[in-house]
């Protein structure tokens, strides 16, 4: 890998470990970028890093982090501060337990990180790493551990993927709003049986494999076709809006969006075949054509008399 790991240390379980190193999941993209232009001059805007009281312009390297205390009175921690803090998990990545995948609700998972066996190729422990990988993913359960990243000791969840690991950073149980104010409202009536079967049929219907192209960003990519349009001095085109009609009958509705689900599938088999039979065709006449001469073309038979009608 190019990239340098965020974090190296052992990985543990009971009195087995091997040294491991972290890598973050996301990479440098070619996502949309912008800056503060003036727009007077067409220049770009400086940010200045300045003294709060003095107004003196400082270097981002040459300042420390402070803890406010009192109202506008701090305490200055240096390097040698923040390294007397370290602990266990600074340095190694202990399995405290086992919990099945499930019971992890998804709105508790943060970052990711990949995790890799470190060292070179001759010192690694990799029948460390791949028992440890063997054995979470045949009882499919997710270990819990903790770390210390960015100055901060988070819950972690490790789990196999593909042929190594992968590390998930938790959130803590504070940093999460509690939803019961937000759904107190809401209605806790049963819903009519009739509808719920028409929901769980179009569920069925448009239930397929997961994609990672499900994930595209479709507004940066409307934002570039405006950035490609103002560049060539020409009006974007505009993006085609679908209705959006208050739905006044919720039964009829559902049964019109299973019509119209049934009709894409259908449409979109059908569609598929026939490119199928064509591309078969064509391969067909593609390789008779390569391998006999064309003949000339037969001269039209005259036409036949028409047969006279039978007598009743």
């Amino acid at each position: 890998m190019a990239e340098r790991p965020i974090w190296r240390g052992l990985l543990r379980l009971a009195l087995v470990s091997c040294p491991v190193a972290l890598y973050s999941v996301r990479q440098p993209s070619e996502t949309l970028h912008f800056h503060f232009i003036n727009p007077e001059t067409n220049n770009r805007v400086r940010t200045v890093t300045l003294d709060a009281e003095t107004d003196q312009e400082l270097s981002r390297r040459d300042l420390k982090r402070g803890y406010e205390f009192e109202k506008d009175r701090y305490v200055v921690l240096d390097d040698e501060d923040f390294e007397s803090a370290k602990i266990e998990s600074s340095g190694v990545l202990k399995i405290d337990k086992f919990v099945p995948a499930d019971s992890i609700d998804p709105i508790y998972y943060d970052a990711s990180y990949y995790v890799v066996p470190d060292g070179n190729a001759r010192d690694r422990q990799d029948d460390v790493y791949v028992v440890l990988r063997e054995a979470i993913g045949r009882t499919r359960r997710v270990a819990l551990s903790r770390l210390v990243i960015a100055r901060r000791e988070r819950a972690v969840a490790i789990l196999p993927m593909q042929n190594g690991l992968v590390l998930h950073t938790l959130h803590d149980m504070r940093e999460i709003a509690d939803p019961d104010d937000l759904f107190a409202d809401l209605p806790k009536a049963v819903a009519d049986k009739e509808m719920v079967g028409l929901a769980t049929q179009l569920i069925d219907r448009q239930t397929t494999r997961f994609e990672p192209a499900d994930m595209e960003d479709r507004y940066e990519s409307r934002l570039r076709a405006v950035i490609e349009a103002k560049l060539k001095g020409v009006a974007p085109e505009p993006e085609p809006e679908e209705a959006r009609g208050n739905v006044v009958d919720l039964m009829a509705a559902l049964r019109q969006s299973l019509g119209e689900s049934s009709a894409k599938t259908l449409g979109a088999a059908a569609k598929a075949s026939a490119g199928s039979k064509a591309k078969a065709k064509a391969g067909t006449v593609k390789s008779a054509s390569a391998t006999k001469p064309v003949k000339p073309a037969a001269k039209a038979a005259p036409p036949r008399k028409a047969a006279a009608k039978r007598r009743a």
